[in-house]
């Protein structure tokens, strides 16, 4: 499957990957704005807005053995439609490497935040329900965590090679979701950043956002 418009050499990129570590460099690199386009994501766009600063955890996870494939900050607030929008921080990845997978959950469970697993070995697996992310006027709009679909999952990973594309399709994807709604759910991400080791010690101010929401988030 090729994606429209995607450029020759970014196409030849992806197709190129030929491990788990390979796909994450490439992930952090478009990440980074170094790669125009990525599989499974509109050609020739990057990261959302809201995301810009939440670039150097994902990447980094990227490079550990961790890959992204959609984040939110947590936001609280008025939209530019007038609406009143809840985000929690949340975070969905595959990992392929067991003791990658252990070492996030048991992070994740540490500090109190929501993990959801959908494990898609061929013979079966862990499959839980997904958590609501973001609300509208107080009514759900988007959630982390359900399982992917074949059909959604052959159009998530385009342009790689088959064995590759077999691995993180088979992976385990996990969800880290922030319980609090709004800007105090962003110590998701020094969480991970201690995870990862980017951080060594968790920072006296919390992070925030100031980018307001339209309608629903991905990355």
């Amino acid at each position: 499957m090729k994606l429209p418009w995607m450029s020759r050499t970014d196409r030849r990129r992806w197709k190129s990957a030929k491990t788990v570590a390979d796909l994450g460099e490439l992930m952090a690199l478009w990440l980074e704005g170094q790669i125009a386009s990525r599989p499974g994501y509109q050609p020739r766009y990057g990261p959302d807005d809201e995301t810009t600063h939440l670039v150097p955890t994902l990447a980094t996870l990227c490079r550990a053995g961790y890959v992204t494939t959609c984040s939110q900050p947590g936001f609280a607030g008025t939209g530019t439609d007038g609406l009143w929008w809840e985000q929690r921080a949340a975070l969905e990845l595959v990992v392929t490497d067991p003791t990658l997978f252990h070492r996030l959950v048991n992070a994740a469970y540490a500090a109190g935040m929501f993990v959801r697993i959908n494990d898609h070995r061929p013979d079966g697996g862990v499959r839980e329900q997904p958590v609501v992310v973001t609300t509208r006027d107080g009514e759900p709009v988007t959630a982390f965590g359900g399982r992917i679909s074949r059909a959604d999952m052959a159009i998530q990973w385009p342009e790689l090679n088959r064995d590759l594309c077999r691995q993180v399709s088979t992976g385990t994807y996990v969800s880290v979701i922030a319980p609090e709604y709004g800007p105090d759910g962003d110590r998701l991400w020094i969480t991970l950043d201690l995870l990862t080791g980017r951080r060594q010690n968790d920072p006296a101010d919390p992070w925030s956002s100031s980018t307001q929401p339209t309608g629903p988030r991905s990355r």
